[in-house]
């Protein structure tokens, strides 16, 4: 901004105009927050995580750039949310699977079948993160969120199974007619539990629109979770149950 002149009218009068005022690039605003000035810059990140692209950020600004004394940088918006809500599901994660074995351990009253049930949730971890390699999709807070919503599918799909065993065994069957008729009785059982929640989850791992970035992760674990935990609990959960109850179970 700068001041004209002193210019004369017609009436012989001495005008001062204010001020001048000249286009020239500059701040468009001044922004405070808690007594200092701040600047903004956004980023929109596109084709990789929010955290893995502000790590690597970070490093290379601490690299090579000098702040002034009197000046910070925070990382705020998307990150910021982001690394709140991964420390809930690090408070939440914990509980929900020490729930879970809680409440195996009062269905059955002893440990080595809550156990045998709780193997279902590393196998549907190992599914789900695997689906997310082979898609190209990196971790995020949606994926927690179906890694949760996955355990609880895969352990209802072990306690169908290590029930209809127990209770068969509790009617006089042999441990070995147990299992082998408990597997299948509880074949379509376990396979329609996993079926409709894989196919529920279908559209939302297929979705391109408004949303899909968080609805994409959040399916892709669960239907690659169940696909791996329904293998296990088919194939590999009543070979594990009759190895590990042979010594109690009855006598062939």
């Amino acid at each position: 901004m700068s001041v004209a002149p002193r210019a004369q009218n017609k009436n012989n009068v001495w005008s001062m105009p204010l001020a001048q005022i000249d286009v020239a690039p500059g701040p468009s605003g001044i922004s405070r927050a808690r007594l200092q000035r701040r600047v903004t810059i956004e980023v929109n990140v596109r084709g990789r995580d929010v955290g893995s692209f502000v790590d690597e950020a970070k490093a290379v600004i601490d690299r090579k750039v000098k702040l002034p004394v009197g000046y910070f940088m925070a990382w705020a918006g998307e990150y910021e949310r982001f690394q709140s809500a991964t420390r809930q599901l690090e408070l939440v994660v914990p509980i929900a699977l020490a729930m879970i074995i809680v409440l195996l351990m009062a269905t059955f009253g002893k440990a080595r079948p809550a156990l045998l049930i709780f193997a279902n949730v590393p196998m549907s971890v190992s599914g789900g993160i695997l689906a997310l390699l082979v898609r190209g999709i990196p971790l995020s807070i949606s994926a927690g969120i179906g890694f949760i919503a996955l355990f609880g599918v895969a352990v209802l799909n072990g306690l169908v199974l290590v029930s209809s065993i127990e209770k068969l065994i509790t009617d006089g069957h042999s441990l070995d007619e147990a299992v082998e008729l408990g597997a299948t009785q509880r074949l379509r059982p376990v396979l329609t539990t996993a079926l409709v929640a894989s196919l529920g989850f279908l559209p939302m791992a297929l979705a391109t629109g408004a949303g899909a970035e968080v609805q994409r992760p959040l399916a892709t674990v669960v239907i690659g979770g169940l696909v791996s935990s329904t293998l296990l609990t088919l194939l590999v959960l009543p070979s594990a149950y009759r190895w590990l109850l042979a010594p109690r179970g009855r006598a062939h």
